[in-house]
């Protein structure tokens, strides 16, 4: 099977004041389809770097990225925006949830961009709030819901135009622990209904759901390995 994503020999480095700051410095990695992996490391070394460059929100300073066949690192402002909105789905910690908009609405979002008709973009955004359990919540506004509901409606929108990945940000960074395992066990089923997940996270015990862990370290890869310790949400 042909690799989903390929980073080769990425460099990004930062001048900050005058001093170069190699953010990362050299990065080899490939993923392959239905993978489900999780990028850990301690603060400033490079994994939140990386997952913006997973995430088409940076491109290197050197090196190459290609995801999908497109190459990444020859993309434009318009093109990374593209792809962000067709192959990738975000879940963020903070949720980046539009406060006054229902959840039906914050879910039909990247519809729009996607210049789908509203009829069939009500039908795909409601589809996905109830694939996370949130049917009854359509009309309901961020401040309505609680913490594990509002990163429902992320997951929900991360997935509605049925992207190459989904990219989750430290997931339950907000969460208190039984929202936490909610959203881990949403996730871990994704997962198995064949969608590729990317986890960013300092948490080992979020980490272990995935099956391979990258662990970063000074803007290099220290580990990338196969995870013999997976846990399983009941």
């Amino acid at each position: 099977m042909p690799d989903l994503i390929s980073l080769t020999n990425i460099k990004r480095y930062y001048d900050v004041g005058g001093e170069i700051v190699r953010a990362l410095d050299g990065v080899d990695v490939k993923i392959k389809q239905n993978e489900y992996i999780s990028i850990m490391g301690p603060s400033g070394s490079g994994k939140s770097t990386l997952m913006n460059m997973i995430g088409c929100l940076d491109t290197p300073t050197e090196g190459n990225y290609e995801f999908g066949g497109e190459l990444v690192h020859e993309m434009d402002d318009d093109q990374l925006a593209s792809i962000r909105n067709r192959k990738i789905g975000f879940v963020f910690q903070t949720f980046n949830l539009l406060p006054k908009a229902t959840a039906l609405r914050n879910v039909e979002v990247p519809l729009i961009y996607s210049n789908i008709p509203k009829e069939v973009r009500l039908e795909m955004a409601n589809k996905a709030l109830v694939s996370v359990g949130l049917g009854d919540r359509v009309d309901h506004k961020p401040n309505e819901l609680s913490g594990g509901q509002r990163q429902r409606v992320a997951i929900a929108r991360a997935l509605v135009n049925n992207p190459s990945i989904i990219l989750a940000d430290e997931p339950t960074g907000n969460l208190d622990s039984k929202s936490g395992i909610e959203i881990m066990k949403i996730l871990d089923e994704l997962h198995s209904k064949g969608n590729t997940i990317i986890l960013v996270t300092h948490e080992e015990d979020i980490a272990n759901h995935a099956n391979r862990i990258i662990t970063i370290f000074d803007g290099r890869v220290k580990d990338d390995l196969i995870n013999n310790n997976k846990m399983e949400v009941a």
